[in-house]
């Protein structure tokens, strides 16, 4: 079900782009469920490993590095699944940073295993008590 979930979040994320940055055109929804899989299954594999080895340029550049591994991840995309499209380099960067926010805005709710996250705040009493006061 967390994959699920998942998926469709991508998939928003990238049509949020598309409607976003005049340069990303997704042709149907097809297309834009293929970019989601295709973009998941690239973060997962391909990222991690760009990321290791492009460590020092991302060091001396104070992290902004990983934006641009972000623009090549999501063009890459575009270039393996037909009916999305990303036209130049900064259509890339935008949408590769609207996809991230929107990506981190998901994870922030959901846990490991796609469920959404609820975080109760508990005090405890002088006599060590927990006074319970999360909203119900």
């Amino acid at each position: 079900m967390g994959l699920l979930i998942r998926l469709v979040a991508n998939a928003l994320a990238i049509l949020a782009a598309a409607y976003i940055v005049p340069g990303i055109e997704v042709a149907g929804w097809l297309a834009l469920l293929a970019a989601a899989l295709v973009l998941g299954l690239i973060n997962a594999v391909v990222r991690p490993i760009l990321l290791f080895l492009t460590f020092p340029f991302t060091l001396v550049t104070l992290g902004l590095f990983i934006f641009l591994l972000n623009a090549f991840c999501l063009w890459l995309t575009s270039w393996l699944v037909t009916g999305f499209e990303v036209h130049g380099f900064w259509a890339a960067v935008l949408g590769a940073l609207i996809v991230s926010v929107v990506s981190w805005l998901v994870n922030v709710f959901l846990s490991d295993r796609g469920k959404v996250v609820a975080i109760a705040r508990r005090e405890r009493r002088p006599d060590g008590d927990v006074i319970d006061i999360s909203p119900h």
